[in-house]
């Protein structure tokens, strides 16, 4: 009688790179870019851009506890968030880097590309002070920081959408999706342009400047009609697709809140602070579901991993049949 073999011992699989990490960092990042993009628009609005006059530091200090005040708080914590970014950003690319064999290969390559945006963010930092607020590079370092926003809440979003089993979408959705999130962009943009130079405050008080208003006034036109269009648009969507749906719905509310905000602030004679921030608030928001939509729409569907292999059949022995 033959002795039965004890059955092979089925080994580990190999531990996979939780993406639900990286998914749990891009999405604090995102919140941190909002942030740092709200801080440096209350930074402009509180006329608090050279409250520290030397970069990194400020008055020589890490911590300039004897000079801080509303304005030196509000620029100091404006750079304080821009490293944190940066940091987490660093840890990011290099983790991402390291475990590229088991990630989706775009990963590693945007999150340098997200590095790369940081370091030219914080440079342009570095020249608006020591150019003393100069308006093209204020408004290039909001671009920038507006480029980060999309490019992390795309991140952020395509890597959910990796672990889920979803199908391509439609070229037209792509494109729509990419044309509104660039008219956004570039309507911020006219406004950093109308900010970084006063001209509002200008036109209103000395009728200089207006051409300024203006165009941002045009900007906003189109770019709401680009949003707007997302929203019947989505309805030709498969069912599945919740979450862009809830993302077109909400992007057109925030562009009717954009806009009362926006006339809301030219009736107070740009006087209530409050009221120009949240204006950057909801347009650093806008980007931000923006960049979700579009890198939800342009992520890799989910393809099939082929049949699952049935385990080998146990080898009979004469012990096993005995035993029936």
């Amino acid at each position: 009688m033959s002795i039965s073999p004890h059955p092979p011992r089925q080994q580990p699989a190999p531990a996979a790179l939780p993406s639900a990490r990286f998914e749990l960092l891009t999405s604090h990042l995102v919140v941190a870019l909002v942030a740092l993009v709200v801080i440096g628009g209350a930074t402009r609005v509180m006329q608090a851009g050279l409250a520290c006059p030397d970069w990194p530091l400020c008055y020589g200090q890490w911590l300039p506890g004897g000079r801080m005040n509303l304005q030196v708080f509000l620029e100091w914590f404006h750079r304080l968030d821009a490293f944190v970014v940066g940091v987490a950003l660093l840890v990011l690319s290099v983790a991402s880097w390291l475990g590229r064999s088991r990630l989706p290969g775009w990963l590693p390559w945007s999150a340098a590309a997200a590095l790369l945006l940081v370091a030219l963010q914080g440079a342009l930092g570095a020249l608006t002070v020591t150019q003393l607020l100069a308006p093209g590079l204020v408004t290039a370092h909001l671009g920038t920081a507006l480029l980060l926003v999309a490019l992390l809440s795309g991140v952020h979003q395509a890597l959910e959408r990796g672990r889920q089993d979803a199908v391509a979408t439609p070229l037209w959705w792509r494109a729509l999706t990419l044309l509104s999130l660039l008219l956004v962009l570039g309507q911020c943009l006219l406004g950093g342009s109308l900010a970084s130079q006063w001209a509002a405050e200008r036109c209103l008080a000395a009728a200089e400047g207006c051409q300024w208003l203006l165009r941002h006034r045009l900007g906003a036109t189109p770019a709401a009609l680009a949003v707007a269009a997302l929203v019947p648009a989505c309805l030709a969507l498969p069912a599945a697709e919740r979450h862009l749906r809830a993302f077109a719905a909400v992007a057109a509310l925030l562009v009717v809140a954009q806009v009362a905000l926006g006339v809301t602030t030219l009736r107070l004679q740009l006087a209530v602070p409050a009221v120009t921030v949240a204006h950057q608030l909801i347009a650093a928001l806008l980007v931000a579901l923006l960049g979700a939509a579009a890198g939800r729409s342009l992520a890799p569907h989910s393809q099939s991993q082929g049949p699952v292999q049935a385990p080998a059949p146990a080898l009979i022995t004469s012990t096993d049949l005995s035993h029936g």
